[in-house]
């Protein structure tokens, strides 16, 4: 028999080591269905929701005309000539990024009896009110549409091939790619011209070796306001002066940087734009007669100075063109004309004798060909009826237009069916009508100047109708993808919900869930990919996915609904009380109207003091709260418990309390959306920098250092009660002396980063070397605790008896990954089985002398301990990554964290049976906290509220063609507070001793 136990035993033990491995095997493939499951939704609801467009490479050219007909007088023959004769030879294209309308808008006079504005950005582009006075037939300042997004390289798209972006080109705003689109800059290298360019390095990646003589800057930096525009006014004026080019462009960036570091209100706004005015009237001195000069924005800014969206000051931008000789017709009016954007595109290609570019949709400015040589007649408003007259000249480029926007939209719509096929015939029959009216205008010259009118009016009905119907398609958002996505992440969640709650029944299995799910996920790719092929439609690979997830998904919903009114229903695999699940039900109705998400802000701090409100009233209903009255039974779906409560009731009171006024106080943290003019944004979210008053900074500045210190002592003070700082292991040494050295490093990083302006000259290279310096060093830091920690997570502080009470030991329990059930279900009896081990020897020694207590401190906090030092060394990276006064809302956050962890374990009992899992209450006052500070902290879940500036804390000089470390940077920024509430879902509870 003893010879035959053993390799049975063996056998065993090999069985039974196989079987762990195929669970985890099970496990990992189990999540990674679900990861697929996830994926796959997401790509679903983004390819409806992230809009696109077919980008065609068709190129237009001198050799072949837009259309049939005869081109106007003139167009053969001329030097420079190709669809139109050429205007100006030349073009100086000054780009002043995010340059709004009111910035160049002239300021004006004082009313009587009313206060004077006084608003720092107005009335500093002096030079362009001056000309517009003096010279009125030479200049003209119109406010220019820009389209959304309003990103700088979708604008520099849009001001270069005429068309318009889709919402998703603005994610690739800062990986910017080759144009493939014809556009001017292809025109002009075409045509043999030579373009000089200097400024933002986005036109390098955009037009790659396009240029004759570049000069880039780095454009990224939102922090420094001065190094493009003083590379570029390097460069300007010689370059001007030599003669050495046909096409100048420089694009600076100060004015932008300025609105995204300190905002349109600060004094520093009204410096860049006057410097920005001293360029324009240093350009216009330096003009020749031959030479066209265009101020432009490429969009505009918000009130808080960001930009990326569709808010009215965004889409702003100014445009002013001026010239040596007479360039319009008639004095400007009152009131400057609104022109889209993109209709600088077509004028520019016209008047230098270029073709348009194929996919413009823009429409001409017909006025600029009013007059002047070439396009127009040099006796002015001379005879309607006279081949060079000005009337017949603008109906000439605007059929000229016209014909290129007609062949656009006929090739567009042949190659994807996109358009709207009624309103293209009625466009097209439109265009044909205006048509044959212009050639036989041709053919009769003496037509009536009212025929030339109401061509004018139908060829800009078309092209304003053309333009309508392409801004329609593009911007036609797929509900039915949208839905398909929601609902398969809908599935995969509650997928997740049910696996959570079967995985922790004795004996459940993974593997029976995979094996079924997987057949029939392959049997739907195959069926769909058959169809497809069968009827000779496209592959879409993001809808094959989704099928793929969606047909893995049917058994486990067939189930589900099955068993939804049988004798086994699903309620028990849910237990979330009823309030809660009503409450989470009415966060996420939020998200499917418009003013709840638009009022986010306000409505989650509202949903938060309601869940802290029923938490109150839930202990006051279980006899915790107040003294008990006539209860039995559990309230609203929660069970009751059953054992002594962890706190009196006025201390659980006060912690609710407390809750209530810290969610109130964080609140006064906001950042107001576009989409709500009437509401005032907090001013304490802007850096210390854009301070005006050295006394105010000061006293800020000493209020974030403070928090600093009270997030640190708060967090030591907690550690110290629990007994996680007796410990002479490494991670808690770090706590001790390394949290120091972090607040040290970021007190005196913003230090430096509030006062670098005012830094005397001799000292900046020190000032720059430090801000580098010491965020890496504070990052340094964080990173080398968390590895500490990693190294040992769970240090357990041993005490036994009076006669050694000297003696103390540390131990580690896990030196590796759990190698029981009940090592994955019962951290702290493992701890006490080790403990027990260690002492064994020295029991049986002392047996006789009487029983030994063993007291092991630090268990009541053996994981919380681990995770708050975690947290707290989490939370300094990421405050450098925001301004200094949120130092405030962190402290506020981790109060709110601390207040809540200890009012959710007022109503836990000291010993609660079976494993240990997270109540539903703390996962949605997570949930609710994370979403409240991502608002206090300043963002907003629209583009131009991402806080770019992140990207360049410890790289003040850029990354240089790095992409995903500043990437990593701001979404870590933008993705704070979610970050550190996702592993904050620790229980607390006083350290605990063992008698042994």
């Amino acid at each position: 028999m003893h010879t035959s136990v053993v390799p049975d035993c063996k056998h065993c033990r090999r069985t039974s080591g196989r079987e762990s491995r195929m669970q985890k095997i099970s496990v990992l493939l189990f999540l990674a269905w679900v990861c697929f499951l996830f994926y796959a939704g997401i790509a679903l609801f983004t390819s409806g929701f992230l809009l696109t467009r077919l980008e065609l490479t068709n190129q237009s050219s001198c050799q072949e005309p837009p259309g049939p007909g005869s081109l106007p007088w003139g167009s053969q023959g001329k030097p420079g000539a190709c669809w139109m004769p050429s205007r100006f030879s030349r073009v100086v294209l000054v780009l002043i990024d995010a340059l709004r309308f009111d910035f160049a808008q002239p300021q004006c006079s004082h009313v009587p009896g009313e206060p004077p504005v006084s608003v720092p950005f107005l009335g500093k582009l002096g030079s362009l009110k001056r000309i517009l006075e003096v010279q009125p037939h030479h200049a003209r300042l119109y406010q220019s549409q820009v389209d959304p997004p309003t990103t700088t390289m979708q604008r520099l798209k849009a001001l270069t091939t005429g068309s318009l972006p889709t919402f998703i080109d603005a994610g690739s705003n800062f990986a910017s790619h080759a144009i493939v689109e014809d556009n001017l800059i292809k025109q002009l290298t075409s045509a043999g011209k030579r373009v000089v360019f200097m400024g933002d390095d986005t036109w390098k990646d955009l037009f790659p070796g396009a240029f004759s003589q570049a000069f880039f800057f780095s454009s990224f930096n939102v922090r420094d306001l001065h190094t493009v525009d003083n590379g570029i006014l390097e460069h300007l004026y010689p370059t001007m002066d030599s003669g050495a080019w046909d096409v100048l462009i420089a694009h600076f960036l100060g004015v932008d940087h300025c609105g995204h570091k300190h905002g349109p209100h600060h004094p520093e706004m009204a410096k860049k734009l006057s410097q920005m005015d001293q360029v324009i009237q240093g350009l216009i001195e330096r003009l020749e007669n031959d030479t066209l000069l265009v101020v432009a924005g490429d969009h505009g800014m918000t009130m808080n100075g960001d930009h990326g969206g569709d808010s009215e000051l965004e889409v702003s931008a100014a445009l002013f063109l001026y010239s040596p000789t007479v360039l319009f017709p008639s004095v400007p009016p009152e009131e400057p004309e609104v022109i889209p954007q993109i209709s600088l595109v077509p004028t520019l290609a016209l008047l230098l004798g270029l073709p348009i570019p194929f996919g413009n949709i823009g429409e001409v400015m017909a006025e600029l060909f009013s007059g002047g040589s070439g396009g127009g007649s040099s006796r002015g408003d001379g005879d309607a009826s006279h081949p060079d007259s000005p009337a017949l000249a603008q109906v000439s480029a605007l059929y000229i237009n016209a014909q290129q926007v007609s062949r656009f939209l006929h090739t567009y719509s042949a190659a994807t069916q996109d358009l709207h096929v009624k309103e293209l015939r009625r466009l097209q029959e439109l265009f044909s009508k205006a048509s044959a009216r212009y050639q036989h205008l041709l053919q009769h010259p003496r037509e009536a100047e009212a025929a030339l009118s109401s061509l004018t009016a139908d060829f800009q009905q078309f092209l304003r109708g053309a333009r309508a119907v392409c801004i329609e398609s593009w911007a036609r958002f797929s509900l039915v993808r949208m839905a398909g996505g929601a609902a398969l992440l809908a599935a995969a969640c509650l997928l997740c919900l049910l696996a959570s709650q079967l995985a922790v029944a004795p004996g459940f299995l993974f593997r029976p869930l995979l094996l079924i799910p997987v057949a029939w996920g392959l049997t739907w790719t195959l069926l769909y990919a058959g169809v497809s092929v069968t009827t000779g439609s496209k592959l879409d690979p993001v809808v094959l996915g989704a099928v793929a997830a969606a047909g893995s998904l049917l058994p486990f919903l067939w189930k589900a609904w099955l068993s939804w009114g049988s004798k086994r229903p699903l309620a028990p695999l849910l237990p979330v009380p009823r309030p809660v699940l009503a409450l989470l039900l009415i966060r996420l109705a939020t998200f499917f109207s418009d003013s709840f998400v638009v009022a986010e802000a306000r409505a989650t701090p509202f949903l938060l003091g309601s869940l802290i409100l029923f938490l109150v009233a839930q202990l006051h209903w279980e006899g915790q709260l107040l003294p008990p009255k006539l209860l039995t039974t559990s309230r609203l779906g929660s069970s009751a418990p059953t054992a002594p409560p962890r706190h009196s009731g006025t201390h659980a009171l006060l912690l609710g309390i407390g809750l209530l006024l810290f969610t109130r106080l964080a609140g006064l943290f906001h950042r107001c959306p576009e989409e709500t003019p009437a509401c005032r944004s907090s001013p304490w979210l802007s850096p210390l920098a854009s301070m005006v008053g050295g006394r105010a900074k000061n006293l800020w500045y000493g209020a974030c250092v403070g928090a600093l210190v009270a997030l640190l002592a708060a967090v030591r003070l907690w550690l110290r009660r629990y007994g996680n700082l007796k410990s002479p292991e490494p991670p808690v040494l770090f706590v001790r002396w390394g949290l120091p050295l972090m607040v040290l490093g970021t007190a005196a990083y913003w230090a430096l980063a509030s006062g670098a302006e005012e830094v005397p000259p001799r000292l900046r290279a020190l000032v720059a070397g430090a801000s580098a310096v010491l965020p890496r060093a504070v990052m340094g830091l964080a990173a080398s605790g968390l590895m500490l920690l990693l190294w040992r997570p769970v240090t357990v502080l041993v005490k036994a008896g009076a006669a050694t009470s000297r003696t103390r030991t540390i131990l580690t329990p896990f030196s590796g990954p759990p190698t029981s059930q009940a090592d994955l279900d019962y951290v702290v009896p493992q701890i006490y089985r080790h403990m027990q081990e260690e002492f064994q020897g020295r029991l049986e020694r002392t047996r006789a002398q009487g029983p030994i207590t063993v007291a092991a401190y630090q268990l009541g906090s053996v994981y919380s301990a681990a995770m708050v030092t975690a947290l707290i060394l989490l939370a300094f990276p990421l405050l450098l990554l925001h301004v200094e006064r949120v130092s405030l809302v962190f402290l506020l956050l981790f109060l709110q964290s601390f207040l809540l962890l200890h009012l959710l374990a007022a109503g836990t009992p000291v010993a609660t049976p079976g494993p240990f899992t997270v109540m539903w209450q703390a996962v949605s006052a997570w949930v609710l906290l994370a979403t409240q500070t991502f608002y206090s902290t300043g963002h907003q879940p629209v583009f131009s509220a991402i806080h770019w500036h992140a990207a360049f804390v410890g790289f003040p000089d850029g990354h240089g063609s790095s992409t995903w470390l500043p990437a990593l940077l701001v979404g870590a920024n933008t993705f704070a507070s979610h970050l550190l509430f996702a592993g904050s879902r620790l229980p607390t509870a006083p350290a605990l001793a063992f008698p042994v």
